[in-house]
């Protein structure tokens, strides 16, 4: 007689559902799996690399690339070529006497937009007759110290168009120029679909215009409105009119109000996400650009797709190991690895904990469990990331402002070589 193991099992509909459930599972872990992403860098963070290499360079540092930088500008003269807009610099952006010089001379403006009392003197002792225009509404106190330190430099020019957001801010302002015996020149901030403050209609920009007509201290240079909310809206063509509509209408309300001619007035508009948009614009005067001429992260955006990112941050790994170890979880590492091939090595580097993403080489990433480091941050990678010590990786800023003014001098790259090293501004929030 047969034995009974010989005999073929019938698919019971309890195995069945066992074997589902063991195909189900076994498709949820390989799912769960993350896929190699490492690699080497390309051949531009290469050439990148050995220009370090033959500078010396063994710290963090933030390059730029000049190349790059032009490319930029040129981007920027093209899609305004035609156009009434002027272009104002915004420097919070661009933190560098040097790097400003670059892009004023490229794009043919004296025009800039500053954020706060330091870099409106420091923009001042480097352009005693530059165009000025505060991308912010300042307190009172902040006013009060920036015009008595003006008074005290005696320099050219008309002064700074300071920001106003508010009747109350009208008359701060009224009152700090009677104390300083001058007229202060102030733009008004309407809002224009961000919310995040300004006269946010017809009624309110009227009532504002008539107490800055009222006063003998102050004299209206404009307005500005500010919507980089545009190219993230569910609807950017939508949101695009409304900004438009918003203007075109606080426009009347200043001819309105203050006189037809509006020539001598400036209306500024934009931003970086959206100047290319108001290249059709009949309405502003100007665009304000900054971080556009470096592109970091936060900007890649398809209304920049013709620019090209030219800031990376560089710096040294200082230990390279082949495998990743949690304290207090070392058992673990297995696990880890095998859910993530891009978590089996450790790389330590100089400094981390940036605004910035890795970029080069490619793969690398942070640990959520190991945790951040402003000292020596862990990157992880596969065995695919050709890395060892003293090699470096490059992190692409996901902004400008702030993360420029972290690294000391900014690092020229051009041709092959570091050719430059530009000061950056003091640092100031």
């Amino acid at each position: 007689m047969a034995d009974d193991n010989s005999r073929p099992r019938r698919w019971t509909r309890r195995r069945v559902i066992l074997a589902a459930a063991a195909i189900a599972a076994a498709t949820a872990v390989a799912a769960l799996r993350k896929r190699d992403h490492g690699g080497r860098h390309d051949a531009y963070f290469l050439r990148l690399s050995d220009a370090l290499r033959a500078a010396g360079i063994a710290r963090p540092v933030l390059v730029v690339d000049r190349a790059r930088l032009r490319a930029n500008i040129a981007a920027l003269n093209r899609t305004l070529a035609g156009s009434r807009l002027a272009t104002r610099i915004v420097v919070k952006s661009l933190p560098a006497r040097r790097l400003l010089e670059e892009v004023a001379t490229g794009v043919g403006s004296d025009r800039f937009m500053v954020f706060n009392g330091p870099m409106l003197l420091e923009t001042l002792r480097w352009r005693p007759d530059a165009e000025l225009l505060l991308g912010k509404p300042l307190g009172a106190a902040e006013v009060r110290s920036v015009c008595g330190a003006l008074a005290a430099l005696d320099l050219p020019g008309r002064g700074p168009q300071w920001l106003v957001d508010s009747a109350e801010r009208i008359r701060q302002y009224d009152a700090i120029a009677r104390a300083h015996g001058r007229v202060l020149r102030v733009s008004a901030e309407i809002d224009v679909g961000l919310h995040r403050g300004g006269f946010a209609d017809a009624t309110e920009l009227a009532a504002a215009l008539d107490l800055i007509k009222a006063s003998p201290n102050l004299a209206f240079s404009g307005l500005m409105g500010y919507d980089p909310h545009v190219p993230k809206s569910p609807s950017p063509e939508r949101a695009y009119d409304a900004v438009v509509r918003r203007y075109t209408e606080s426009v009347a309300v200043v001819r309105e109000r203050m006189g037809a001619d509006t020539a001598a007035l400036t209306f500024n508009t934009a931003g970086s996400p959206t100047y290319a948009l108001h290249a059709r614009d009949r309405i502003a005067s100007e665009v304000a650009v900054g971080s556009a001429f470096v592109k970091p992260l936060d900007f890649d955006l398809s209304t920049l797709s013709h620019h090209v990112p030219a800031a990376f941050i560089a710096t040294p790994v200082l230990k390279a190991q082949d495998r990743t170890q949690i304290p207090g979880l070392e058992s673990l590492g297995g696990v880890m690895t095998f859910l993530d091939a891009n978590a089996e090595r450790a790389f330590f580097i100089h400094g981390g904990h940036w605004l910035a993403q890795p970029e080069s080489p490619p793969g690398l990433e942070f640990n959520p469990i190991f945790g951040r480091s402003s000292n020596q941050e862990m990157l992880n990678g596969s065995r695919s990331v050709e890395l060892h010590a003293d090699d470096y990786v490059f992190f692409r800023p996901t902004q400008s402002e702030a993360v420029l003014l972290q690294f000391g001098d900014l690092l020229v790259y051009e041709d092959g070589r570091i050719t430059d090293r530009w000061p950056t501004f003091p640092i100031s929030a």
